[in-house]
This record gives structure tokens, C-alpha cells and sequence, in this order.
């Protein structure tokens, strides 16, 4: 058998043996099992230090057998070693049985009536290799008619379902933890050093020309008292620096020049600077921001989140 099927045959051949069987019987989820499980890489690598080693031993033991032959023998050996693969009579019965393909000694006995311009068909069988993937094709249907029908392995339905319940899964964690998926409705007021120290470096190169570096206000408003154009509190301040100010007149949106993360990193250092008192500082402009304040009203108590009044 060694003789007709080349090694360059033999090795793929059973690498890819046993990369489906291991796919196939390790359950590794959505992901590949050698790429989910280390031991399974290793495992390849060992079987195929396996394969290379029986194939030496075995050529190691061609040899041997080959020199214990007499001189006779020899001769007959490396004539029939000399002939082309292809030429073996083994492998031409072999060839000619699973294909009922007929030599082309015997064409002439099976030429049709049918000729045109001096072309005439053959009634021959199909190339080797093309029956060969028929079969194929046959063996791979039971078995899957076998797994799919008969053992009641999952159906395409139940693949997809759980493909995208998977999916869904990884897409809720990742937007749970991506950070530049950031917007108004997630943001929450940040108050750790190195995030306020970030939020103030951004300040820096981008806000101070307008609102000077101790937030007190340039042509910008004031940002250290307590009073806002359009809105205090983390949200309003994080929309309004993505989305920009007032039309006409107000700061431009930021939100193509810096990341969500950085937005929110800013506005939370803004918010850090409140009730400063810069000398230098504007005066109030806008409303006074109060978050959840009690507002006591003439017939019942009203809690209001994110109410503003006035400026006196």
C-alpha cells in the first residue's frame, strides 16, 4: 500500500484524519478546539511527530529487507520499482474497476455512430478521480443521515439559534466594557485621580483658549459656579460637549475630535472644578443647576432630578 499511495498522499491525508476527529468529539463552543485548548495543538504536533517516525522506521525497515533480498531478486525489485506509478498494473485494475474506464487500447470497441466534422464520441466511464468524489459524496450523505436523521444530532435551526444567542451574549459583555461605545444614557460621573488627570489634560489643549485653565471663562461661560446654559449634571455636560453649544453662537461639537471615553473624562473634570471660585471668573450665565432638589410646591412635595431655577 506504501508503495502506491506517496507519502505527500498519505500525510495530509492523515493530519486532516485527526483535525476532524478532534473538532468533531472536543466541544469547544464557537471557537476552534485548537485554538480554544492548548493540549489539542500539542496533540496534533505528537501525532504527527508519531507519523514521521513510523514513516523512517518503516523506510529504515524497506532497506534493511531490501540488502537480505538475493542479487535475482534485487533486479526484479528495482525493475518493478522503476515503473511510473501510474503504470502499475495494480493500480490500472484498481483504476479501471471503480470507474469501468477502459484502456485506450480498447477505444475503438466502444466509438458511437455520432460524427461531426470528423469528431467522433467515446462510450468510456468517468476519470478516476471524478468517481472517486461521487463515492465521496455518498459516504459523507449516510453519514450525515446518520448523525442528522437517524441519531438526532441539532438541526440547522437550532445551529442558527444558538450561533446567535452566542453572538448576542459576546455583544452585551462587549458593550458592557467597550469603552468608546460610550454615550449620554451610560455615562456616570468619574471621580478616580488618573481619570480626573486625563480629563485635565484634554482641558488643557483643547478648552483653555475659551474657558481659561482654571475653567473661570474667556469667551466661553464660566464652568466653576453653579450656573448652566444648557444643563449641569454629568449627561447634560457630556451632550453638550459632543453635540456642541448653542446654534450660532455656541462651542462646537466635539464629539469627531475626541472619543467618547475622552468626552466623558473632560466632563467629569469640569464637574471637579465647581465651586473653585477663580478670581478672574465670570460672571454666572444660564440657570442655576441643582440635582435632586426637593421642590416644595402649594399642594404636595415634588422630588425633581435634574431641575433648574432661576439665577437670582
Amino acid at each position: 500500500m506504501r508503495k502506491y499511495i506517496p507519502v505527500y498522499v498519505r500525510f495530509p491525508f492523515f493530519y486532516a484524519m485527526v483535525f476532524a476527529l478532534t473538532e468533531y468529539f472536543i466541544d469547544s463552543g464557537d471557537r476552534p478546539a485548537f485554538l480554544k485548548y492548548p493540549i489539542v495543538p500539542i496533540i496534533h504536533v505528537f501525532l504527527i511527530f508519531m507519523f514521521i517516525t513510523v514513516e523512517v522506521i518503516m523506510k529504515a525497515l524497506d532497506s534493511v529487507s531490501y540488502h537480505l533480498l538475493s542479487e535475482e531478486d534485487k533486479v526484479k525489485f528495482d525493475i518493478e520499482s522503476a515503473k511510473p506509478f501510474t503504470q502499475t498494473e495494480t493500480f490500472k485494475k484498481w483504476m479501471f474497476k471503480i470507474s469501468a474506464l477502459k484502456p485506450i487500447e480498447q477505444e475503438k470497441d466502444i466509438q458511437l455512430d455520432h460524427d461531426y466534422d470528423g469528431i467522433k464520441e467515446l462510450d468510456n466511464g468517468l476519470p478516476p478521480w471524478f468517481t472517486g468524489l461521487f463515492y465521496a459524496t455518498i459516504v459523507f450523505a449516510l453519514v450525515y443521515l446518520v448523525r442528522f436523521h437517524i441519531v438526532g444530532d441539532y438541526t440547522q435551526d437550532q445551529e442558527y439559534v444558538l450561533d446567535n444567542t452566542l453572538a448576542e451574549k459576546e455583544i452585551a459583555a462587549y458593550n458592557k466594557t467597550a469603552p468608546d461605545l460610550m454615550n449620554v444614557d451610560k455615562v456616570t460621573l468619574l471621580t478616580e485621580e488618573a481619570a480626573l488627570a486625563e480629563g485635565k489634560a484634554i482641558f488643557t489643549t483643547n478648552c483653555v483658549l475659551c474657558h481659561k485653565a482654571n475653567g473661570g471663562g474667556a469667551i466661553g461661560p464660566n464652568l466653576t459656579d453653579t450656573s448652566w446654559i444648557l444643563g449641569g449634571g454629568i449627561k447634560n455636560l457630556f451632550k453638550t460637549i459632543s453635540e456642541g453649544g448653542r446654534p450660532g453662537k455656541g462651542m462646537v461639537a466635539w464629539k469627531e475630535s475626541l472619543k467618547p471615553t475622552e468626552i466623558q473624562k473632560v466632563a467629569s473634570y469640569v464637574l471637579s472644578l465647581q465651586g473653585t471660585k477663580p478670581a478672574d471668573g465670570k460672571a454666572p450665565e444660564g440657570e442655576v443647576w441643582e440635582e435632586n432638589r426637593v421642590a416644595k410646591t402649594p399642594t404636595a412635595d415634588v422630588v425633581l432630578t435634574d431641575t433648574v431655577t432661576k439665577n437670582k
